[in-house]
């Protein structure tokens, strides 16, 4: 008796074992299979800070594209530094897909240190361009133009920030020499306001929300920058490099007197990605990015989107940079089937204009209204489109 309760007692204690093991494994399975489901669907997009335009586009594109469920697309916005380090990230740093950089980038980067960037073209190349950054310099109401800027106390925002990097390229292509500082924004505007600074620099798509605050009363304005008010400087090189832009009074409406504008330069906001080889997990995953993106690109154009995306054109070039494949394949696809489009148009209303002429000669030449021959229009296209369905199912 005593042997039989053993054994029994030894039996259920093998069986609790085993089924603890057994749950056991299917947690550890679960687990890894959710692991594996939420890193097969996401990828990252490095912006530069809170109040960059480039952050609400990032946040935008997270909101129209993400999909997150088992084989969707998730989109994780990572908060930066911004300027030569968004690149820097996107070549060295794990788990980062894409960036928001500007156009100057590279150009810069392999002329500052030409043997670690020397196939920097090859490493890094662009989805589309996003907007256009205005390069804005708000200034004392005694600062008439960059000219009145030499010598004077110029914050040129935060160190490595994008604004910097361009800041300094520009004011260097003037040979313009400035006492610089390196503030954020918002003390860099009340210092400016106590006359601690002169001028204060900013790159960003506007509106610039720390700008969008300055009162009418607050004795600042924005500096025109364009070649009559560069007079004197030799302009070439700086006009080959940025974009002719302005700012105007719907804007900024403290700052720029009603209907007026003021002239400024601009630098070329891109999405840039890491290239990675053809074949990889990492290429699958943004070419589907690329595919969801560009395909739902209309959304962005809604009210309560940011309103830069009014300026985007997928189609865009941009000299210096290579456009990463998937992106390439997916603008020839559209305009091949925008062109066939066309073309089947225009075949349609050509048998239309034979069907009219037909049509009227049947009728005895009786006179139709516009609204007459749209309906009928309709009426021909929908016979069109039910014998190629005939002829499909056959």
């Amino acid at each position: 008796m005593r042997l039989i309760k053993s054994i029994t007692a030894l039996a259920v204690g093998f069986a609790f074992s085993l089924g603890a093991a057994q749950a056991q494994q299917t947690g550890f399975s679960r687990y890894q299979e959710q692991k594996r489901e939420t890193n097969d669907i996401a990828v990252s997009i490095v912006v530069s800070g809170l109040t960059c335009t480039c952050a609400r586009f990032a946040e935008d594109i997270r909101n129209v594209v993400n999909d997150l469920r088992p084989g969707g697309l998730r989109v994780l916005p990572i908060l930066g530094v911004g300027g030569f380090q968004n690149v820097n990230d996107l070549l060295f740093l794990r788990g980062v897909d894409m960036a928001t950089v500007d156009q100057d980038n590279l150009k810069l980067l392999k002329k500052k240190d030409p043997a670690l960037y020397a196939n920097l073209e090859q490493r890094v190349h662009f989805i589309t361009k996003l907007y256009n950054a205005e390069f804005h310099v708000l200034a004392r109401k005694s600062v008439k133009s960059l000219a009145d800027l030499r010598g004077k106390k110029v914050n040129f925002n935060l160190k490595n920030s994008q604004t910097e990097v361009t800041a300094n390229n520009i004011f260097n292509m003037l040979k313009l020499e400035t006492e610089r500082s390196h503030y954020d924004n918002d003390e860099a505007i009340s210092r400016l306001m106590s006359g601690d600074l002169d001028a204060m620099i900013v790159l960003t798509g506007a509106p610039q929300s720390a700008i969008s605050k300055v009162k009418k009363d607050d004795g600042l304005h924005i500096v025109p920058i364009d070649e009559e008010t560069l007079a004197g400087f030799d302009t070439k090189e700086l006009m080959e490099e940025y974009l002719p832009a302005e700012l105007t009074s719907e804007i900024y409406p403290n700052l720029i007197p009603a209907g007026q504008s003021v002239p400024t330069l601009a630098n070329r906001a891109l999405l840039a990605v890491y290239n990675w080889q053809e074949g990889t997990e990492r290429y699958a995953r943004l070419a589907k990015f690329v595919q969801e993106f560009f395909t739902k690109i209309e959304s962005f154009k809604e009210k309560s989107r940011h309103q830069k995306w009014k300026e985007i054109n997928l189609a865009a070039d941009v000299p210096g940079w290579t456009r990463f494949k998937p992106a390439r394949e997916w603008l020839e696809g559209r305009a091949t089937a925008v062109a066939t489009a066309e073309a089947d148009d225009t075949e349609i209303k050509t048998a239309f204009q034979k069907f009219m002429e037909n049509y009227n000669a049947a009728s005895g030449n009786r006179a139709l209204t516009t609204g007459d021959k749209e309906k009928l229009f309709v009426q021909f296209k929908q016979f069109l489109d039910a014998q190629n369905v005939k002829k499909a199912a056959r």
